[in-house]
């Protein structure tokens, strides 16, 4: 970035030095002698090309004060951060090394350490670490981290299926997902870090323990927005005639939600004393369209929501003559569940889970159908 540019203190500006500090300045931590508590200065840092949490959220700070914002590094831990409002002052509280940056009125968590992060300042999503301590002289103090409330899914998974119109043709299959704020962030780095044939295999893989025989008409086809962070697969398969008929798929044939059930703890301690953790912010939909039926199909009668303090799990529905479409939807509502509600929520999460899976007779060619 141009020195002239540094100077403006724009936006793009702020963005293009986060990601610089982010991106460029590979991560290695230095948790030997001095390096385990003092951060080398930017100059060495930027000197060098490596540095480890401590050296990058040092080096992003001084940045950003270049750049006219107010920023201070701060301390975090990573897995251990939501207990820290909780616990007495002690020098073994953190792990981690973040940048506070506020501006006008309003504060950013940044982590130097994420690598090809996504958004602007209204898109930035906080790390989840629960708690920071500043490092400001004479007036340092635990902050709470504000998690980013979700209004829309983070993984909007739309699967469409375009069964045979004639006799011996295939079933074509097109997947396409839309990942948003921390899961646009963790696709991205998932694209950059395996190579897209390895990728393009598992989904295929995943398909094919539920529709075997299954195979793939085109490369996986990815676009990213960064600045909106948004990033967006296609996939597109085809399933023979002779499969669709193997073992009567086709009349028991399976729509599955795939929403991060899977994700919700079930813990099995009988007594358990402690809350159960649900993990970060979760938002997910995953959609089926089902195109060139022979009848008008229609889901269950009655409603398969689970609503509780904690989550919910919904299923929607709709159908033409010769389309059918459902979709499910999850949303984490709280960060745990209370000892005392873990009954009630383990069995919440298994109506969730069987009704995550809807089957129907599409061979039917009956005028109406159930």
């Amino acid at each position: 970035m141009a020195d002239t540019e540094i100077h403006k203190g724009t936006p793009g500006a702020r963005i293009e030095a986060m990601r610089l500090v982010q991106d460029t300045i590979r991560y290695v931590s230095l948790s030997m002698g001095r390096g385990s508590y003092i951060p080398r200065s930017p100059s060495t840092v930027i000197a060098s090309g490596f540095g480890d949490c401590k050296d990058k959220a040092l080096l992003l700070a001084s940045s950003l004060r270049r750049l006219g914002v107010q920023a201070d590094p701060a301390l975090a831990d990573l897995d251990g951060g939501l207990a820290l409002g909780d616990m007495l002052p002690t020098i073994r509280a953190f792990d981690h090394v973040i940048v506070k940056a506020t501006i006008r009125g309003q504060v950013y968590w940044i982590d130097a350490t994420n690598y090809l992060q996504g958004g602007r300042a209204e898109t930035l999503v906080p790390p989840d670490y629960g708690f920071a301590l500043p490092i400001v002289a004479g007036s340092a103090r635990i902050e709470k981290m504000e998690r980013k409330e979700l209004f829309e899914p983070t993984t909007f998974v739309s699967e469409a299926f375009d069964f045979p119109k004639l006799k011996g043709e295939a079933l074509k299959l097109t997947v396409r997902t839309t990942y948003r704020d921390a899961d646009a962030d963790s696709m991205r780095y998932r694209l950059v870090s395996q190579s897209a044939t390895k990728l393009a295999d598992d989904y295929l893989q995943y398909y094919n323990r539920q529709y075997p025989g299954m195979t793939s008409l085109a490369p996986l086809s990815t676009n990213d927005d960064r600045d909106r962070n948004i990033v967006t697969t296609i996939e597109s398969y085809e399933l023979s005639a002779d499969d669709l008929d193997a073992d009567d798929l086709i009349k028991n044939f399976p729509l599955k939600a795939d929403v991060g059930i899977s994700n919700l703890l079930e813990p099995d301690m009988v007594g358990r004393t402690g809350p159960v953790w649900l993990g970060s912010p979760m938002f997910k939909r995953h959609q089926c369209i089902v195109h060139n039926l022979k009848a008008e199909f229609v889901g269950p009668e009655k409603s398969n929501d689970v609503i509780t303090p904690f989550v919910a799990f919904k299923a929607r529905w709709s159908s033409a003559p010769t389309e059918f479409q459902v979709d499910w939807f999850l949303k984490t509502i709280g960060d745990r569940v209370p000892a005392k509600e873990i009954g009630p929520y383990l069995k919440s999460r298994r109506k969730m889970a069987d009704n995550a899976s809807w089957s129907y007779n599409f061979g039917y060619a009956e005028t109406e159908a159930n």
